[in-house]
Formats: structure tokens, C-alpha cells, sequence
């Protein structure tokens, strides 16, 4: 006879952590699985997408050479051809590159399964009420995640490469960058990004917790845009252009954060008041 799953309740800490290890086991097949299709892929993995930041005719630096033009600007971003050369130096380098591109690419293609295993985890613990006020979880932290990785790589990538690729310091030096250099330039904007576009859902949950209020978020606005900025500076190169293009949808994701905070604690409260008048 089938021996029924245990609830929450009955199950001790090792059981969590034997389930917790099997739906860990099953986001990194799945991670493993899209990115062993990736590999497959490797004319378009790095031909379009990993070196496409770096070719002039990409759309970023036609609309950044078109919008400089109009306003009068430094014409930096209308290069007719690459600022650089990308070298591989050690033998085991490009296929290191290959291997590890693949793996990235598989945990950002299988985020939202990922999340998935997250919330199958995290679900059996939270009330039916909480369950069914996250119940668009997965769709909203994969939107958000997606938007941040598009954004990293068709704004802050091209402008970390233009900026850090088309740097001299001398006539002498020769550009010839490193394939490795190069592609964590590239990786760090696109996960940054996307991992940093999370910040809604960390608040939501903060709040949901008691951890963070409305009150402490604009408390401590002016502090967090300096965080901002120090994290735009981090991972943009050392221009205020740069910078402001990046800092500005951290903020307005700041803004948003005050906003559901608000409204995870009014709907706390009224759920309160029901609860005691039920009583």
C-alpha cells in the first residue's frame, strides 16, 4: 500500500531537506537540459547574441548614434566597426566559454521553471489565503526577470562595452580583449539586471514577513539612491550617462516596492478586521 505524503506539519526538519534537495535536483536538470541545447546552438549562442553587443549595427548604438545626432552630442556611439578584437589566449579557454555560456543560458531560459521548484517548496508551508494572493508568483518574478535581462543587454552591456571596449589610454595599446573578460562584461549586465528587477517581489515578500514597512522604504529613500547609484556605477561603466540610464527603472522599481508594500499591509489589515469580526 502507497504510504501518504506527509503535510507541513508532520514532517521534520531532514524530510524538508530531502524535499528541498529534490526540487533542487530538478531545477538543475532542467537548467542542465536547455543548456545542453544551448551548447547545440553555438553559431547563434555567440555569432548573435554574446558577440551582437559589440557589432556597430546593433540597435542600440543606431538609436544612441541616431539620438546623439539630433541633440548634438559626441557621435561615440556611430562607430562604422568594432572598437575591438576578442582573443583566446589558453588553450582550454573557448572551450571553457562554451561550456559555462551554456550553463547561463540555461539558467536564464529555465528561470521560471526554476521558480517554479521554488514555489512548489515555499507553497505547502503558507496559508490558502497567502497562496492564493501570490498565485501570480511565477508569471509576475518572470516577467520581471526577463525585463531586467533585456534591459541589461541592450542597454547596460553596449554601453559597458562602448565605454570600457573603446577606452585608450595610448595609440600603443592595442585592443585586443580577452574572450573571457568579455563575456562576464556581458554576463554580469544581463544577470545583474535581471536579478535587481526582482526587487518588487523581495519587498513583497519582506513585507509579508514584517521585515520591511512603507514607512522605512521612504525612511530610507535617499539611502537607497545611493545604493542605486553605487550599484549602477558597479555595473555600467564610470559615466554619468551611463549611470542615470541605468539608475532610472531601479527607481521607479523602488517606487513600485513603496507601492506594494502599501498594499500588502492594507490588504493585511483588512483581513484582520474580518477575522475579528468573524470572531
Amino acid at each position: 500500500m502507497a504510504k501518504n505524503k506527509k503535510t507541513p506539519d508532520e514532517m521534520s526538519f531532514l524530510d524538508h531537506l530531502e524535499e528541498l534537495r529534490w526540487h533542487l535536483i530538478r531545477a538543475t536538470l532542467a537548467i542542465v537540459i536547455i543548456g545542453s541545447i544551448a551548447f547545440l546552438m553555438k553559431d547563434f549562442i555567440f555569432g548573435t547574441v554574446i558577440f551582437g553587443p559589440m557589432m556597430p549595427e546593433f540597435p542600440t548604438y543606431e538609436v544612441f548614434c541616431n539620438l546623439s545626432k539630433m541633440l548634438g552630442f559626441s557621435e561615440a556611439f556611430c562607430s562604422a566597426e568594432p572598437l575591438f578584437t576578442v582573443q583566446s589566449r589558453q588553450m582550454s579557454e573557448q572551450f571553457s566559454a562554451h561550456i559555462w555560456t551554456s550553463i547561463w543560458a540555461g539558467f536564464i531560459v529555465g528561470f521560471p521553471y526554476v521558480l517554479y521548484e521554488l514555489w512548489k517548496f515555499i507553497a505547502p508551508g503558507l496559508y490558502d489565503s497567502e497562496r492564493q494572493n501570490a498565485r501570480g508568483f511565477i508569471f509576475i518574478a518572470s516577467a520581471l526577470f526577463f525585463t531586467g535581462v533585456l534591459f541589461g543587454y541592450y542597454v547596460v552591456a553596449p554601453l559597458s562595452i562602448n565605454f570600457l571596449g573603446g577606452y585608450s589610454i595610448s595609440d600603443t595599446v592595442i585592443r585586443e580583449i580577452d574572450l573571457s573578460s568579455y563575456i562576464s562584461t556581458v554576463r554580469a549586465a544581463v544577470i545583474a539586471c535581471g536579478l535587481i528587477f526582482e526587487l518588487p517581489i523581495i519587498i513583497y515578500f519582506l513585507t509579508k514577513i514584517g521585515l520591511v514597512t512603507p514607512e522605512v522604504l521612504r525612511k530610507y529613500r535617499k539611502i537607497a539612491l545611493v545604493v542605486v547609484l553605487i550599484l549602477s556605477a558597479v555595473i555600467t561603466p564610470p559615466d554619468v550617462a551611463s549611470q542615470i540610464i541605468v539608475a532610472i527603472p531601479i527607481l521607479i522599481l523602488y517606487q513600485v516596492s513603496i507601492y506594494i508594500s502599501k498594499v500588502v499591509l492594507r490588504n493585511e489589515a483588512k483581513k484582520m478586521k474580518r477575522n475579528a469580526k468573524s470572531s
